[in-house]
């Protein structure tokens, strides 16, 4: 008989909590799996327990809650969900009749409830304080033998499901970080693409009307070398800001005084497929002034569409890549080192975004100084480092502001965690992150973009790259109208590890 009873509601649910001395339930204790090997007149030094009768559904503990106890289930089914960050649950574990639950707290030192703890069916249950607990597992070896292996059996369990849902979510961030990194060279490409319709009516054009006037063997000679050079490959050597400005200035009044329409239009195209004043006077020479201008006009669309199908490529290969490296993501990647020039890689970048800095009419400054500016690397993870950068402080900049791109080298003191570095930064002329967000920027899926505009995987992206593939460092600073990233690579040993 009950010396006290009390009836709780908790969420909703009834449940019923009766005082009993401790000796007039030991009986059926010896019953439950813990105490079926323990002596009636082994259990001693308790004096009172509390009985919990349950119905469906009630709930006996929440998680987070500091009052813990020992269980153990004379007869009904009990369950444990874990309480996701979304609100919902996952069952951890049942109990049925005769078992016991809830030691784990206790053995592992924990200060709260983990779980919540739920009746399936109309229950009946023992529960034990702590000192309780810790009473019986001092008077009872057998139950404590018993306590102990179910213990070790549900964190065995519980490592095993921890383990599986960390597979889950590093699946999830991956495919999740797979489409944020699909998205701009696969945008690159489609804009590449309908651009390069565009010139190619307009080569089409030009050939017609050029075809109208016999050739002379020199002229055809000519535009069979520009021809060949506009078409050799898209890997020209990257140049600083004022050198391309300098380079396509001196182009651009030559063709410009030379009568060539469109003169400051076709020069940059030119420039940045390699080619110098000196390879074109060939055409000058050869051509009368209208067909001077009518071939220079088909080079440099010519030259643009050359441009065009290289920013395809580009971006298919990244495309390319991206793939490639999800099928290794449980493999280690076993291919040689080769050598990158980061200038080069930057430039890439520059390019693949250039349909986005044009739109914002966005400036974009080089001061490429990095002297060596070639790093030793296994895969092209740097592309998704300038990309999400360099994308970041478009869409922070302002309309017709300006990027500044730099990179030198800091060569190495002598200490053994000091190799030098190659450092690259990437800074805009936006508002400005917030003093409160700095420090979470490189956590994974936290952002401050509108919904569906950020992943917030970006720099989570960056920062593993960076710290993880190349041993190197990242750091910010950031205030209103000047944010500055700078990426700094070790000059020696870097690249040596797998890529992930």
């Amino acid at each position: 008989m009950g010396i006290e009873t009390a009836e709780m509601n908790v969420a909703g649910q009834k449940f019923i909590v009766d005082a009993v001395p401790f000796q007039e339930i030991a009986g059926e204790l010896t019953k439950t799996r813990p105490f079926s090997s323990t002596p009636v007149t082994a259990l001693t030094g308790i004096d009172d327990v509390e009985r919990v009768t349950a119905k469906a559904g009630a709930t006996l503990t929440e998680p987070g809650n500091p009052t813990m106890y020992y269980w153990l289930l004379l007869h009904g089914k009990c369950q444990a969900d874990r309480v996701e960050p979304d609100g919902s649950r996952s069952t951890v574990g049942t109990a049925q009749d005769g078992e016991g639950f809830g030691e784990t707290p206790f053995l592992t030192g924990k200060t709260h409830a983990a779980f919540l703890i739920t009746a399936v069916e109309d229950s009946t249950l023992v529960r034990f304080t702590g000192d309780q607990f810790w009473q019986l597992m001092s008077c009872c070896p057998g139950a404590r033998k018993i306590v102990l292996s179910d213990m070790a059996a549900r964190l065995s369990a519980y490592q095993a499901e921890a383990l599986h849902r960390e597979k889950l979510v590093s699946l999830g961030t991956l495919a999740a970080g797979l489409m944020h990194e699909l998205h701009n060279p696969g945008s690159a490409a489609k804009r590449a693409a309908s651009q390069l319709r565009e010139n190619m009516l307009k080569l089409q054009d030009l050939s017609l009307r050029s075809s109208k006037k016999q050739k002379s063997p020199e002229q055809l000679e000519c535009m069979h070398r520009l021809l060949k050079h506009a078409v050799k490959g898209c890997q020209c050597k990257a140049m600083s800001s004022l050198e391309q400005a300098d380079a396509e200035e001196r182009l651009g009044e030559w063709l410009h005084d030379s009568g060539v329409e469109n003169a400051f239009t076709i020069a940059p195209a030119m420039v940045a497929m390699g080619f110098e004043q000196e390879e074109l006077k060939c055409a000058r020479e050869f051509f009368d002034v209208q067909s001077f201008s009518d071939t220079l006009n088909w080079l440099g669309a010519l030259v643009s569409s050359v441009s065009l199908v290289c920013s395809i490529e580009e971006s298919i290969s990244r495309i390319s890549d991206l793939a490639m490296a999800v099928k290794k993501f449980a493999y280690d990647d076993r291919s040689p080192l080769k050598e990158l020039d980061v200038h080069d890689s930057l430039q890439s970048t520059i390019t693949i975004l250039g349909h986005k800095l044009r739109v914002k009419q966005i400036a974009v400054e080089k001061k490429f100084e990095a002297s060596p500016s070639v790093i030793h690397t296994r895969g092209s993870a740097l592309s998704q480092v300038w990309t999400n950068l360099i994308d970041n402080a478009a869409d922070a900049s302002p309309t017709q502001g300006n990027i500044e791109i730099a990179t030198w080298t800091e060569p190495a003191s002598g200490k053994v965690d000091d190799p030098g570095w190659l450092a690259v930064s990437v800074t805009d002329h936006g508002p400005g992150i917030p003093s409160d967000v700095l420090p979470r920027i490189f956590e994974a899926f936290f952002t401050t973009k509108p919904q569906g505009s950020g992943t917030g995987l970006g720099l989570e992206i960056v920062h593993r790259i960076v710290t993880q593939k190349f041993g190197g460092k990242i750091d910010v600073e950031s205030k209103p109208g000047n944010t500055t990233f700078e990426v700094r690579l070790p000059l020696t040993g870097n690249g040596t590890s797998p890529a992930n």
